[in-house]
């Protein structure tokens, strides 16, 4: 294992860069670099199982093929380098095919989660000015509600009709480091998702995040759980391993605890990464998992959400392998980690170092940067971050650049051994009676408790404090949802952290709102909240 802080200290991008994709920065092509390097021979890229269970494996050279066909029909139907397709698909090889084949043609590619409605679809196709939207049968009659919807290619009807008549070979098209190869739309709290331009620079760091942070070796069976609608399965399930010509795995089916220990299994996994949401719903059921799974997993990764610290003990303890946090955004890619592959210390709790190419800083409302103890902001010092590639918004103004930083929006803690804590969203943290607390240290503590499944905290409005801490807190099936356990959860709290930062009110609820990638979405409950206490003020 090479050492973290040496790695950092001479990490230089050129090289990195060199190491990493063929030929310069200065003529690239994702689907070169993801596909075409690595087709020599069976080289395995996709093993994939459907919701029925067929299964398929797929060479790298199968889908440069297909790729290639796919160019030759976007070529036909008008679609330019440059130009946008957009992809509503399921975890299929066609989805890899609509994904590679774009890139061919130096096409950009728009990611379209499966559950979206009309209205959410429009908002992206519109801004992106997409071409093409590949979509199956299930997700085409939302098209239909789309107003000026584009063209539509549709798996199941017209798409392997219209591949078959295309030619096979198609000469990729080289682009600059700097010209987009990914349109991504940011979801915020608030407003509309922001287009954002991923140029194709960023696979250099991509495959250094799989490289030095999931430690992804060419003897590893590697399963990403996440999306490819979202950007950590996009950037992590498909760009990453395949631009390291490491074999991806695409499992159709809908997330549960016995289709996951299935697929770990049957696929021989070694090296897993998903949201901490998959995790708790393992550990709710340990003694299942724990009897499929000891000693199968080697390194597990974490994204989406700070992990709680009875997870990362249960994974060494109950699973013998190693789990670590991950932080990153859409706009960044992750640049905080605990690296499987880089020696470095590592605190339970903490989102780790900056990933080799990034500095990252806390720093106040001054952008001045804090010392550690010190809650403030997470930044990027983008002047000495080489692998920093956000260009930011598509035709949209944003005040995350700062002078030489970019601001994350994120408050976090920079520990003395030089890693970072997450604290929470800016929006997140609570002010109750002076004190600054962040959810995430409540929420760990309330899950350590064997009644709680889940939980997550919010400030709700106060009219002495400012704002008290309230939680919401799922159960596990056996325990009553009554005041005296709200009483022992109080306690519980109040005894390993303190006594202003336990939560004062607690509601029990049978689910918590999330985003379709597993993030906790707090700011719908404190909404909620808020417009309680609007409703009560006016009576």
């Amino acid at each position: 294992m090479r050492d973290y802080f040496s790695t950092a200290r001479e990490f230089d991008y050129a090289s990195n860069a060199a190491a990493t994709l063929a030929g310069g920065l200065d003529a690239l092509n994702a689907c070169v670099e993801c596909c075409d390097r690595h087709a020599d021979g069976e080289r395995i890229a996709l093993y994939w199982e459907g919701r029925d269970g067929e299964r398929a494996i797929w060479t790298f050279a199968q889908l440069r093929d297909a790729a290639a066909r796919f160019a030759n029909y976007l070529q036909a139907q008008g679609v330019r380098p440059g130009d946008c397709v957009s992809g509503m698909l399921p975890r299929t090889p066609e989805l890899l095919i609509s994904i590679l084949g774009t890139w061919r043609i130096g096409a950009v590619y728009q990611p379209l989660f499966t559950a979206f409605g009309p209205k959410a679809i429009e908002h992206r196709v519109t801004g992106a000015g997409s071409k093409l939207v590949v979509t199956d049968l299930a997700n085409r009659p939302k098209l239909e509600e789309v107003e000026g919807a584009p063209a539509v290619l549709t798996v199941g009807d017209d798409f392997w009709r219209e591949l078959e008549r295309q030619p096979v070979t198609f000469e990729p098209v080289l682009r600059s480091a700097d010209d987009p190869f990914l349109m991504m739309f940011t979801s915020g709290t608030t407003g509309l998702a922001k287009p954002l331009p991923v140029p194709l620079k960023a696979i250099v760091a991509f495959v250094s995040y799989m490289r030095d942070a999931i430690d992804l070796r060419p003897e590893d069976n590697f399963w990403n759980l996440a999306d490819p609608g979202w950007a950590y399965g996009l950037y992590y399930a498909v760009t990453g391993p395949l631009a390291m010509g490491h074999a991806t795995t695409f499992y159709e089916g809908a997330f549960s605890v016995e289709s996951t220990c299935r697929i770990i299994r049957d696929y021989g996994i070694t090296n897993l990464a998903g949201s901490p949401t998959a995790y708790r719903l393992l550990l709710a059921a340990r003694d299942e998992v724990q009897a499929a799974l000891r000693g199968q997993l080697r390194a597990v990764s974490s994204a989406g959400e700070p992990l709680t610290p009875e997870v990362i003990r249960w994974f060494a303890e109950g699973l013998d392998c190693t789990i670590h946090d991950h932080y990153g955004q859409t706009e960044t890619g992750m640049v905080l980690c605990n690296h499987h592959a880089l020696a470095h210390p590592v605190r339970i709790g903490a989102a780790g170092f900056a990933m080799p190419g990034h500095r990252v800083v806390v720093l106040d409302e001054q952008q001045r940067e804090l010392p550690p103890g010190v809650p403030g902001i997470l930044a990027l010092d983008m002047p000495r971050s080489p692998m920093f590639w956000f260009p930011g918004y598509l035709g949209m103004p944003t005040k995350a650049f700062v002078g030489d930083y970019y601001l994350s929006g994120d408050t976090v803690e920079l520990n003395d051994d030089g890693s970072i804590s997450f604290v929470g969203r800016a929006d997140d943290v609570i002010t109750t009676s002076g004190y600054r607390i962040g959810p995430f240290d409540v929420e760990s503590a309330l899950i350590e408790h064997p009644a709680v499944i889940e939980a997550a905290v919010i400030g709700k409005p106060d009219p002495e404090r400012t704002e008290l801490v309230k939680a919401f807190v799922v159960l596990h099936a056996g325990y009553s949802a009554d005041a005296r356990l709200a009483e022992a959860l109080q306690q519980h709290v109040r005894r390993r952290l303190s006594a202003h930062a336990y939560p004062r009110e607690i509601e029990f609820v049978a689910e918590l709102p999330k985003t379709p990638s597993g993030k906790i979405q707090r700011f719908l409950l404190r909404n909620q909240e808020i417009a309680k206490a609007q409703a009560a003020a006016a009576h």
